[in-house]
């Protein structure tokens, strides 16, 4: 199961996410995100409560940071330990803002 949190504040929108983030619920972040990037120019992700990531999950995350690149730019803030560990075995620490 995923949740997913937003907070607008244009252009800036924060998304936070809890649970997992897998090949059942990435679509549903997917959708989310091509609804709510128009007119954004900072997207920035909470993954204080995301527990784990898929493969799938990395493709909207790369899907995504395509998008803002040309928008302006996607952060991703408060990842945990287990997280950072996939993102960094991945190489995606090397792709996206991880503050």
């Amino acid at each position: 199961m995923l949740n997913i949190e937003k907070k607008e504040n244009a252009p800036e929108l924060t998304i936070a996410l809890a649970g997992r983030l897998d090949t059942a619920t990435a679509p549903e972040l997917e959708k989310e995100l091509k609804d709510s990037l128009d007119g954004i120019s900072l997207l920035v992700l909470d993954f204080e409560k995301l527990e784990y990531i898929s493969s799938a999950g990395l493709r909207v995350l790369l899907a995504t940071q395509k998008t803002m690149n040309r928008q302006g730019g996607m952060k991703l803030t408060r990842v945990n330990e287990t997280i950072m560990e996939i993102f960094e075995v991945t190489g995606f620490t090397d792709i996206l803002t991880i503050e």
